[in-house]
């Protein structure tokens, strides 16, 4: 296999003398960390709570007692070698051990002398932050992850002779597809379980890595798991939609050197408050058969300057690390105002879109960005020009035929008796109303029938539409405007 640690060997041999490994693959650094060494002839050491400081080249304990700051002495006075530690987070709290750090860091009279500390997402002090070269172990492409994939199914293989196992081929690219996003050791240990367990790959086997990236992605909060998604086939209307995706989807999941052609990178979905933008961008993901992630941009602001802008990046690598998926910002205007206002908050939206429009232009991963909202005078002209999206629909309000089909769908999901309802006169009676609004109608005329001890039917239905008042009537200017606005500068995502 490619060495895909060869850029730390690079800082090592470049006789940098602070090195900041933020990973959770502590064990396999280790390992690289100690052949490193010995193909140097150089001595490599390594410091733990439970151990002290040993010396790993001749398996011999150099510090018996554990104490971190003995061990940082006892570090500073040697001319040469790697150093490494772990469970160093008493570098946090403790001033002695900042300063001792600090001169092992910058000794010019010890270049070849290199200290490595292993950790996931420590805060190191700001003193020794800017001593630090930070080095974060690539994560394995997908041609990586086949290497492995096939390395672990061989070993299962040659263990024995009886042993077998099943790998539908369809089943095995998208197993390896979704396993992109973690890093080495939980790709080995997932593959592993997923030979196995029943000696075959199924679906569950996908089911499972998804759900593994779930529970990790869960930890930070910064971006959302979503669980209620359903099918294109369960929404009305939106023909054109559905027909782009459909042509985009296998090339999405597929590999763009194979197709030639770059995967789609996301949509912006502009429209009518409750005509099923949401919706849809939860359906893009179910009929792809890829996790859906929800960024909320209230999660991400903090008050202390520089954090929000951190933590959108910290919630983008989360996405990144799920993909292939759908990564779902629902009412984006509220996070990225192009209002002239906005340097009210001190900037902080011009930040979050500079940050943001820099990930669209340049991520490489197979993470799909629906993008909703609902006041297009609020989104800034860099986030709509050609390029940050593959393309912008205008979802409108309902033509007659797709209001026969969203109350279709609706009764049908209630378990109503389809023959008590005449579709035709409840589309023509909900002319103006969108589809979250046909949806409230339906639930409306249940409960008036309830009240009356009836089973429901189109009367009910009827008069609840009667009494209600749309948005198209409360918002009656505004919505016009959007709809004007939208006319010629957007695709329609129905057919008119």
């Amino acid at each position: 296999m490619l060495d895909s640690l060869a850029d730390l060997d690079g800082l090592i041999h470049s006789q940098c003398q602070f090195i900041y490994a933020d990973s959770l693959e502590e064990k396999r650094l280790l390992a690289h960390l100690q052949k490193l060494a010995a193909s140097d002839h150089s001595s490599v050491c390594l410091w733990t709570a439970a151990a002290g400081l040993t010396d790993l080249k001749n398996n011999a304990k150099l510090w018996i007692n554990s104490n971190l700051t003995d061990a940082l002495r006892y570090i500073k006075d040697q001319s040469d070698g790697t150093y490494i530690l772990v469970d160093a987070k008493d570098l946090l709290t403790s001033a002695i051990n900042t300063r001792l750090v600090k001169e092992i860091a910058y000794d010019p009279a010890h270049s070849k002398r290199t200290l490595v500390i292993i950790g996931a997402a420590l805060e190191l002090p700001a003193e020794l932050q800017r001593l630090a070269v930070v080095y974060r172990p690539p994560l394995p492409d997908e041609d990586v992850i086949r290497e492995i994939y096939y390395e672990e199914v061989y070993r299962w293989l040659s263990e024995k002779t009886g042993n077998h196992f099943l790998r539908p081929e369809q089943i095995e690219d998208r197993l390896i597809q979704h396993l992109s996003g973690l890093n080495e050791e939980d790709v080995r240990r997932l593959i592993t379980q997923t030979i196995r367990d029943d000696k075959q790959l199924t679906e569950s086997d996908i089911t499972r890595i998804d759900m593994f990236k779930r529970d990790n992605l869960g930890k930070q909060g910064l971006v959302e798991f979503s669980t209620e998604t359903l099918g294109l086939e369960k929404v009305g209307g939106l023909s054109n939609l559905k027909a782009w995706l459909k042509l985009r989807r296998t090339t999405f999941m597929g590999d763009e050197a194979v197709t030639g052609i770059d995967p789609p990178k996301g949509i912006l979905l502009l429209g009518v408050q409750g005509s099923g933008k949401s919706l849809a961008a939860k359906a893009v993901a179910a009929t792809w058969k890829v996790p859906l992630l929800r960024l909320d941009f209230g999660n991400l602001y903090n008050k202390w300057i520089g954090e929000s802008e951190n933590n959108l990046r910290v919630a983008l690598r989360q996405a990144e690390a799920m993909a292939p998926c759908v990564l779902w910002i629902d009412e984006i205007e509220k996070g990225v105002s192009g209002n002239s206002d906005s340097d009210a908050d001190g900037g902080l939206s011009r930040r979050i879109l500079g940050s943001l429009l820099t990930w669209m232009s340049e991520r490489k991963t197979h993470v799909f960005l629906v993008a909703t909202a609902n006041d297009v005078s609020r989104l800034p002209p860099e986030l709509l020009r050609k390029g940050r999206f593959d393309e912008i629909f205008f979802v409108d309000l309902p033509s007659p035929s797709v209001r026969r089909e969203i109350f279709a769908i609706h009764i049908a999901k209630r378990k109503l008796i389809p023959e008590n309802f005449d579709i035709q006169e409840l589309a023509v009676a909900a002319e103006g109303y969108s589809g979250s609004e046909i949806e409230q109608a339906i639930v409306g005329g249940m409960y008036r029938a309830l009240g009356s001890q009836e089973t429901p039917v189109t009367r009910h239905i009827i008069e609840e539409l009667a009494h209600t008042r749309p948005l198209s009537i409360l918002m009656g200017e505004k919505i016009a405007a959007l709809r004007l606005w939208a006319r010629d500068r957007t695709s329609p995502a129905d057919t008119p």
